[in-house]
């Protein structure tokens, strides 16, 4: 292949202007934070929040080549305190020499400690610097509230397929290097967006890597079987947002009885190397949520899956995993174990709780028969149908019904028993 420059094709490709951004329309308008800061009107702080390959780079590349404002770019891998105080001093001799206000981007602010943060924080709030930061991180948890507080958080979204698309045709038509020198049809395209989950420069690679293959094979065209054999598999975003955010899916998707969904998001995380062990440990626990004595044998299932993950390991214990996966999102639903434990426990902490019974205490030790341990109590065994009327709960707590089950699958069969036991109760109670 010709090559015009050092440069990667994402990197040729780099929009120079807002208006040639694309996917973030919510954020590039006329009178946009971001276009008062191309145009010096405005001096706010502002926060890019996105995935991998959706434009914070670019944005910040556009603001540099369009502003007359200095512009200096610090990186938060390589850049320390001294150099960010370097900046800031620097920064403050010039709003006294010409009133100038210097854009300072720093790229993975995230990466920041909290002391470099903190350093920040005075020529933010001052306004002796208009700060750009750009993160793959939720700002809530990885940038300084205080950082926060004083920017505009402004949220990328992944660019779209299509959008990824029309960026990919007018790389071929346009970059040197490949326009007149290779062609793909608009299906290739798509596939090779769809591998790139939404990250620009990630399309942008692929495009110019199977196109080197395809030349380098004498061909002229860039084909679905050329994605497959010089960039493999679709990109996996997972950090740290998704972790949470794919489990959440997932474990929503089983509660709300789509198998299909649950599927889904166990292969994404499975696919993004997320810990089999942890996967097993949230079946374990919506066995007993979100499905409890609705089906009680799905919480063995979860629990056998746990130990095939143990024994066998991946990528056989996918099949256990997806077992169970099914299993759950499929079974009757009931909240009613976690409903009556929850109530429980708050009942527990808000002191409502009292002495054991003495007919319940246990009188099997030396001495318990001469403290009335145990006196007048009733051993079911001895009664028909092995129930009996006594006083089970604490004083304080006499008449709470903690469980209450639904009339979703097994449960329902439990319902019919419990209003049983209770006429058998009250009908013994009733007796001279």
């Amino acid at each position: 292949m010709p090559t015009t420059t050092h440069q990667p094709l994402a990197a040729r490709m780099r929009p120079t202007s807002l208006d040639q951004i694309v996917g973030q329309a919510h954020l590039v308008f006329p009178g946009s934070p971001l276009e008062l800061l191309v145009s010096g009107r405005g001096a706010t702080s502002v926060l890019l929040y996105g995935p991998p390959g959706c434009g914070k780079t670019t944005i910040a590349s556009v603001v540099a080549h369009q502003t007359s404002r200095r512009f200096v770019e610090l990186s938060a891998t390589s850049a320390g305190v001294a150099e960010v105080r370097k900046v800031l001093a620097a920064a403050q001799k010039e709003l006294v020499a010409d009133g100038a206000r210097m854009l300072v981007f720093i790229d993975e602010i995230h990466r920041f400690s909290k002391a470099q943060q903190d350093v920040l924080l005075p020529a933010v709030e001052d306004g002796v610097i208009s700060l750009i930061g750009a993160t793959t991180e939720n700002p809530s948890f990885s940038v300084n509230a205080a950082l926060v507080s004083r920017s505009i958080l402004m949220v990328l979204k992944p660019i779209s397929t299509a959008d990824i698309v029309k960026l990919l045709a007018r790389a071929l038509n346009e970059d040197p290097d490949l326009d007149g020198h290779v062609s793909a049809e608009s299906q290739v395209l798509e596939l090779i967006a769809n591998l790139s989950a939404g990250d620009v420069r990630q399309a942008l690679s692929r495009l110019e890597t199977a196109a080197a293959t395809a030349m380098a094979a004498g061909e002229t065209e860039v084909t679905a079987r050329t994605i497959e054999l010089a960039t493999g598999a679709a990109l996996q975003r997972y950090d740290h947002d998704q972790h949470y955010d794919v489990i959440s899916a997932f474990i929503k998707s089983l509660r709300g009885s789509d198998p299909d969904a649950a599927l889904h998001w166990l292969a994404r995380m499975l696919e993004a190397g997320e810990d089999p062990r942890f996967i097993a440990r949230r079946l374990i626990v919506h066995a007993s949520e979100d499905v409890g004595m609705a089906d009680p044998s799905v919480l063995s299932i979860a629990v056998a899956a746990a130990q095939a993950v143990q024994m066998i390991g991946m990528p056989e214990a996918r099949i256990n995993l997806a077992q169970a996966t099914v299993a759950i999102a499929t079974a009757p639903k009931s909240p009613a174990i976690i409903r009556g434990i929850d109530q429980a426990l708050a009942d527990v902490r808000r002191g409502r709780t009292g002495e054991v019974p003495v007919h319940l205490r246990d009188a099997h030790y030396p001495g318990a028969k001469a403290l009335g341990h145990g006196q007048g109590y009733l051993y079911p065994h001895d009664f028909e149908h092995g129930v009996v009327t006594q006083q089970y709960l604490p004083d304080r707590a006499l008449g709470t019904q903690y469980y209450l089950p639904t009339s979703n699958g097994f449960e329902q069969t439990i319902s019919q028993r419990l209003s049983a036991i209770h006429s058998l109760t009250a009908t013994q109670e009733n007796r001279p």
